[in-house]
């Protein structure tokens, strides 16, 4: 199975690029991991902070296949426990599904228009974490949906 990230932003800090990479390593074993980042808009007036983020929306739309399934982050999206992520993702590849595209978007959000493509629209908390954070969340989350369907240990 291949799975892309497409984030906006790029990872700063060195602890957030090694607990990324481990993932990275680990999900070897399961799928092919590709990353499309997208440069962040520079917010130089709050007023256009929509036009920005259309803007992103624009290259992210892009870096989608018209076959993909794409999964957006939002926090009004649908919370899933590891169990049930797992079974949505063994669920999409029964489906045959090539390619899962995971979005996370900028400081500004995601335009309505990415919005409006996704196949699914996933929360992983109504609390509001970096996009640092989010990255190696989801990425881990990932990791434990494939143990969890290979029923391998590091799941409890």
């Amino acid at each position: 199975m291949k799975i892309k990230v497409i984030a906006v932003g790029k990872l700063k800090e060195k602890y957030t690029k090694e607990a990324v990479d481990e993932f990275l390593k680990r999900l070897g074993a399961y799928c092919t991991m590709t990353l499309v980042e997208i440069p962040a808009q520079e917010i130089k007036d709050d007023n256009l902070a929509r036009k920005y983020m259309e803007i992103e929306g624009e290259k992210i739309l892009g870096a989608i296949k018209p076959d993909s399934y794409v999964i957006t982050l939002e926090i009004s999206g649908k919370m899933l426990s590891s169990e049930d992520f797992a079974k949505k993702i063994k669920q999409l590849s029964n489906e045959g599904h090539n390619e899962i595209v995971f979005v996370i978007g900028g400081a500004n959000g995601l335009s309505q228009a990415v919005s409006s493509r996704a196949n699914f629209k996933l929360s992983l908390s109504s609390m509001t974490f970096t996009h640092q954070l989010v990255r190696i969340f989801l990425y881990e989350q990932i990791y434990r949906a494939f143990k969890i369907i290979h029923n391998e240990n590091y799941h409890r």
